[in-house]
């Protein structure tokens, strides 16, 4: 197991050190200055000059990045271009409401779809099924800038039950979790339903209920491990995608996190707001992933057998 994880480990290191050779090019051939943008298109030349000196803009690309890595590696993600704060505190800030935001949702995507799955795939062909597949097909072809004003409008506009604005207040996250994590449930709903129902077609599965175990212990003890693993692939990509930040939900509700901030960082050019927004949200996105992999090696044993012992 402790190559299994050193294995994964290197993996993650390796492509988050490649995105962020990837991020940094890109940031530094995109058109456009932050400094001229400060300055105004028609500032003095030696302003511009002295300006760029001061934030290191004048020296060749692989000095900019070296140095940059090597802050990274120390914390230091550098100074905000427009607010002129530590980049590292800004993100403290932020990063936690979208934390609770990404984690709420996959508990909504969790705590919906893999009942309504699960129980499709218990019931194959009756009634139960019918509707749990076109609740989760709904729920897969709906947008989510479709279901916002949905629920806005019912539970916040009607109803009343939660505010339109996030206020800081734990329970305001509510409706926001409901909207993003509505197309992770559907998605969780439908890869239950179908590997749980190839999972229990299996010749093994026959056995065990020809030995005499009971149904549930059948579903817990033979079945739930592979087919949880393809389960675990669209949980863990859709919350990946959710800790990167979730710009649509968090910029309707208000939400101050990640996601207005990178919008506001492109807008100004702000690269090093850029620069560290990106890596977060990869670094989220490849940790979450790890975890699925650990989790992997856990509910199939051949997984870890597979590794490389050279």
């Amino acid at each position: 197991m402790i190559r299994f994880f050193a294995q994964r480990l290197l993996y993650a290191v390796v492509t988050l050190w490649v995105l962020s050779v990837i991020t940094f090019v890109l940031g530094a051939m995109a058109p456009g200055s932050p400094v001229e943008r400060m300055l105004e298109q028609h500032a003095d030349p030696a302003k511009i000059a002295a300006l760029k000196q001061q934030y290191g803009l004048d020296k060749p690309l692989p000095v900019r990045y070296g140095a940059w890595l090597w802050g990274a590696v120390r914390g230091d993600l550098g100074t905000s271009f427009e607010t002129q704060q530590p980049v590292s505190l800004t993100l403290a800030e932020r990063y936690p409401v979208t934390v609770q935001l990404a984690l709420s949702a996959a508990c909504v995507a969790v705590g919906l779809g893999f009942p309504l799955g699960l129980t499709a795939a218990l019931r194959p062909g009756t009634w139960t099924d019918r509707v749990a597949t076109t609740l989760a097909l709904v729920g897969v072809s709906v947008p989510t800038f479709v279901v916002l004003p949905l629920l806005i409008l019912l539970f916040s506009l009607r109803l009343r039950w939660f505010p339109v604005t996030y206020e800081g207040e734990w329970w305001h996250l509510i409706l926001p979790a409901f909207a993003l994590g509505a197309r992770p449930a559907a998605l969780v709903a439908r890869m239950t339903r179908a590997s749980f129902l190839e999972t229990l077609g299996q010749d093994y599965v026959r056995t065990a209920r020809a030995k005499g175990l009971s149904w549930p212990l059948t579903v817990a003890r033979h079945a739930a491990r592979n087919a949880l693993i393809p389960v675990l692939t669209i949980l863990g990509t859709s919350v990946g995608y959710m800790l990167g930040g979730s710009f649509v939900v968090e910029t309707i509700f208000g939400i101050s996190g990640i996601g207005p901030l990178s919008i506001t960082a492109i807008n100004s050019r702000d690269y090093p707001v850029i620069q560290a927004v990106t890596l977060l949200g990869a670094a989220a996105f490849i940790t979450v992933n790890l975890l699925v992999d650990l989790l992997y090696g856990f509910l199939d044993p051949r997984l870890r057998a597979m590794v490389p012992r050279h």
